[in-house]
C-alpha cells in the first residue's frame, strides 16, 4: 500500500514537472509582446513631389497607396521600442522630435524608444523642411505641403498608438537574404565622378528579415530592408507611389494574406537600382526583393532572445570652411539656378547672423533585440558605412540609414578626394553651405562604438 502511495506520488511530480517545463517553454516562446499597424499616408490632393529637382508640376494620381507603418516590441520586463517606417522621402529631424514629443505625452514613450526610417521612394510627397534647395513652391504649393505635414504628424501618432494597442505575445526570428538588382552609381568618366553605372562599385546586397509571429507560430508580420536608392521611377513620373519598396511590401503581403510588411532603407546612398526608368522595372525588384524574403522566411532562421534595449545620441560632425563673402558672392552669376539660389539663402543668413554654421547635430539610434543589433545612421548613408560596421560588430547586425532625420548625405572619408555628388554637389540641395570633413567617418564610426558600449553596459530594463 505503502508503495502504491509512494509512486502515485512520484508520478504526480512527474507530471507536475512536465506541465512547468512545458509552460516555461511556451513562454520563453513567447516574452516577447509584438504589435503591428499601418495607416494610409497618399496626400488626398496633389502635391509637390519629393526628389527631383526637375519636376515642374504636382503629382497627379497615385500608383499605389503610400503607408506608414509601424512595429511595437516589448520585453517581460516592460522595455518597449515602436520602429516607424514611412514611404517617404525622409522625415527631418524636427519633424520626428515633434512627433516623439507628443508620443511621449500620449503613450510615455521615451525618445530613444521610437525609431523613425524612410523608403527615400523618390515618388512621394514633399515634407516641410526637407530637401528645400531642390524646390521653388508657390504660396499655394507650399500651403500644400504645410497641410500635408501636419496631417503627417497625425498619422505618425496614430500609428503608434494603434501598434502599442495591438501589443500581443509573440516570437521573434531574424535571418539574411540577398537580393541583385542595387548597382554602385559613383562612376568615373573622363576624370570626374559622376552619378552613372559602376558595376565595380561597392555594394551590399543584403536582405535582412525579422519575423514576428504570435505565440502559437502564426505569421504577424515582416520587417526587411534593402540598400539601394528608390529611384526606378525618375523625374518624368508624377504618379504617387512607393517605388520597388512599395511594391515589395505589397508582394510580400498578397503572399502572406493577413500579415503587415515594413521596410526598412539600409545605407544605399551611392547605390541604384539599375535599369531604371520604367515601371515594369520597379514592379520587377519589387518582386525580386519579396522572393529574397519568402527565401529566407523558408530557411533557418535564428530565434531572438527576449531581451529588448535601445539608446539614441547626437554627435557634431564638422562642416569644411565656408566661402569668403565675397566667394559667396561670385556665385551669384553661376549658370546653375540652384547654386544661385543657395547663395541667396546663405549670403542672407550671414548679412542676419554674421557667420555660417560650423557643424551639424548628427543623430545615431541602437536598438538590441537580444542578439539582434539594430543601428540607425541619419542621413543618406553610403554603402561603406554598413560594410564597416557589420565587421566591427559580426554576428546579427542590420545597418538603416534613412532614419530619424533626412540631413544630407553621408560619405565616407575615402570619397573625398574623389569628389562628386554625394560629396559636394548634394549639400545645395540640402541647403548646407558646403560639404563635411573627410573626419565624418570617424566621428560617426566612433560615436556608434560609444553608444554601443553604453547600452551593452547598461542592465536591461535600465536606461543608459
Amino acid at each position: 500500500m505503502k508503495l502504491s502511495v509512494r509512486l502515485f506520488l512520484l508520478c504526480l511530480c512527474l507530471l507536475l514537472l512536465a506541465t512547468i517545463r512545458t509552460s516555461q517553454s511556451t513562454e520563453a516562446a513567447a516574452t516577447f509582446k509584438a504589435g503591428l499597424a499601418r495607416i494610409i499616408i497618399t496626400p488626398e490632393k496633389p502635391t509637390w513631389m519629393a526628389g527631383y529637382a526637375n519636376r515642374n508640376k504636382p503629382s497627379a494620381e497615385k500608383i499605389h497607396d503610400l503607408f506608414a507603418k509601424a512595429l511595437a516590441v516589448q520585453d517581460a520586463k516592460g522595455n518597449r521600442v515602436v520602429i516607424v517606417t514611412t514611404d517617404l522621402l525622409g522625415l527631418p529631424g524636427a519633424l520626428s522630435a515633434e512627433v516623439s514629443e507628443h508620443a511621449n505625452k500620449s503613450y510615455g514613450l521615451k525618445r530613444e524608444q521610437i525609431l523613425f526610417n524612410s523608403s527615400h521612394t523618390h515618388t512621394g510627397p514633399v515634407v516641410n523642411s526637407s530637401l528645400v534647395g531642390a524646390y521653388e513652391l508657390s504660396d499655394e504649393q507650399n500651403k500644400a505641403v504645410a497641410d500635408y505635414t501636419q496631417q503627417l504628424k497625425t498619422n505618425l501618432l496614430k500609428v503608434i498608438g494603434a501598434a502599442l494597442k495591438d501589443l500581443s505575445p509573440a516570437k521573434l526570428s531574424f535571418g539574411k537574404g540577398t537580393a541583385p538588382f542595387a548597382m554602385n552609381r559613383r562612376e568615373l568618366r573622363n576624370g570626374k565622378i559622376v552619378n552613372g553605372v559602376n558595376r565595380e562599385g561597392v555594394v551590399d546586397k543584403e536582405v535582412p528579415v525579422l519575423k514576428i509571429e504570435s505565440a502559437d507560430g502564426k505569421l504577424r508580420g515582416i520587417a526587411f530592408g534593402y540598400a539601394c536608392h528608390n529611384t526606378t521611377l525618375t523625374g518624368e513620373f508624377y504618379q504617387l507611389s512607393g517605388d520597388y519598396a512599395g511594391m515589395a511590401q505589397a508582394a510580400i503581403e498578397r503572399d502572406h494574406p493577413g500579415i503587415t510588411a515594413l521596410f526598412v532603407m539600409g545605407c544605399g546612398a551611392d547605390i541604384n537600382p539599375y535599369p531604371r526608368s520604367k515601371l515594369e522595372y520597379a514592379q520587377a525588384y519589387g518582386e525580386n526583393l519579396a522572393t529574397a524574403v519568402n527565401q529566407v522566411l523558408a530557411g533557418q532562421m535564428t530565434t531572438i532572445n527576449p531581451e529588448l534595449n535601445s539608446i539614441i545620441g547626437t554627435v557634431k560632425i564638422a562642416l569644411a570652411p565656408p566661402p569668403s563673402k565675397d566667394e559667396w558672392k561670385a556665385r551669384l552669376s553661376d549658370s546653375n539656378v540652384f547654386v544661385q539660389r543657395h547663395t541667396k539663402r546663405w549670403l542672407a543668413r550671414l548679412e542676419r547672423d554674421g557667420k555660417i554654421m560650423s557643424e551639424y547635430p548628427y543623430t545615431i539610434q541602437i536598438v538590441q533585440l537580444g542578439d539582434l543589433k539594430l543601428i540607425a545612421l541619419a542621413g543618406e548613408v553610403v554603402t561603406d558605412y554598413a560594410l564597416r560596421l557589420k565587421k566591427e560588430f559580426p554576428g546579427n547586425t542590420w545597418v538603416a540609414g534613412y532614419s530619424n532625420d533626412l540631413c544630407s548625405y553621408i560619405a565616407s572619408a575615402r570619397m573625398y578626394p574623389e569628389g562628386g555628388y554625394e560629396v559636394v554637389e548634394s549639400m545645395i540641395y540640402y541647403d548646407l553651405p558646403g560639404p563635411y570633413t573627410p573626419a565624418i567617418e570617424e566621428t560617426i564610426i566612433g560615436k556608434v562604438h560609444e553608444l554601443n558600449h553604453r547600452i551593452s553596459k547598461s542592465p536591461t530594463g535600465k536606461r543608459p
